[in-house]
């Protein structure tokens, strides 16, 4: 099952209970469904729970029963409820604050979502008809898609008013209103009802950042190592230059112990190389001898 199936199971076992929540969430859901307008309501899911919460939901928001309810045998598929009775859309209607003879309906009423709790049941309802979050283990995502540009705009501000920081496109005849930032997708989805989702999106960013953390040292060591290797193979050939050109025996003493340990521990660091002295030399004292004799040799 899929990271977005799972935070949506989470969401549906939430108990329905305040009938101003259960409108609230109804109404997302209306809002971001395949059709809402005063001739049908008609909402399809692939998620069972979801199937299984919609009338529960409508009886407690509305008093109204679907008049299509999914068979028992669609679960391989997608699940569909619909209304078509008049006198229940109409009930729909007036109880979202609508006149049922205009088509005005298709955008949102800010006066059913002062409380908090009801601001976060109408995400919830919103996010489990017409919203999907991308497993935080490849990436962060989080969006919710409507035909209704209204509606779409006005959840924007809602977001807005709300803390949030949306981001809004259009995409193949729907206005998608999306997140990209982990911080804010965790947020969103504890506020939604989906606490555990939260935690898993969480834990799979620490997961990833320990592991970038990781791979960026190794890295990072491999570099170094590199360039201990370049440097040591710059300063043994200036060695075997001064060879050639006779110089060493006329060297300074330090200089040619600084040749020998060279030579003897060629893989080895400038911090290690020169605890090999005796007595110790500090790395910046035999970076100079180094570099001295990588001079005297081009000299």
């Amino acid at each position: 099952m899929s990271f977005s199936g799972d935070a949506k199971r989470e969401l549906c076992r939430l108990p329905v209970q305040r009938s101003c929540c259960a409108r609230a969430e109804a109404y997302g859901a209306l809002l971001y469904c395949h059709t809402f307008t005063p001739r049908e309501v008609r909402i399809i899911t692939e998620n069972q729970e979801f199937a299984q919460r919609l009338p529960v939901l409508f009886r407690r928001a509305f008093g109204v029963r679907f008049d299509r309810l999914p068979e028992e045998d669609v679960g391989r598929g997608k699940y569909i409820l619909q209304i078509l009775e008049r006198d229940k859309l109409e009930i729909i209607i007036d109880k979202l604050g609508f006149d049922p003879r205009q088509s005005a309906v298709l955008h949102i009423n800010f006066g059913l979502l002062e409380e908090d709790c009801c601001r976060s049941a109408f995400l919830r309802g919103a996010f489990l008809t017409g919203g999907s979050v991308t497993d935080p283990g490849k990436r962060y995502h989080l969006e919710l898609a409507t035909s209704h540009t209204q509606a779409s705009r006005e959840l924007s501000a809602l977001l807005r008013d709300m803390g949030y920081d949306p981001k809004d496109v259009s995409r193949g005849g729907y206005q998608v209103t999306y997140f990209k930032s982990s911080r804010q997708i965790e947020d969103l989805l504890t506020a939604m009802g989906a606490p555990l989702a939260a935690m898993a999106l969480m834990n799979a960013k620490v997961e990833k950042d320990l592991r970038n953390e990781v791979n960026r040292r190794v890295n990072c060591d491999a570099a170094n190592a590199g360039k201990v290797v370049d440097a040591a193979q710059e300063q043994l050939e200036a060695i075997g230059r001064l060879y050639r050109q006779g110089k060493v025996q006329g060297l300074p003493e330090k200089l040619k112990e600084t040749i020998v340990l060279r030579e003897t521990y060629p893989e080895l660091s400038l911090s290690e190389l020169a605890l090999e002295f005796d007595p110790p030399v500090s790395k910046s004292c035999l970076n100079h001898r180094l570099r001295k004799l990588v001079e005297l040799s081009k000299e």
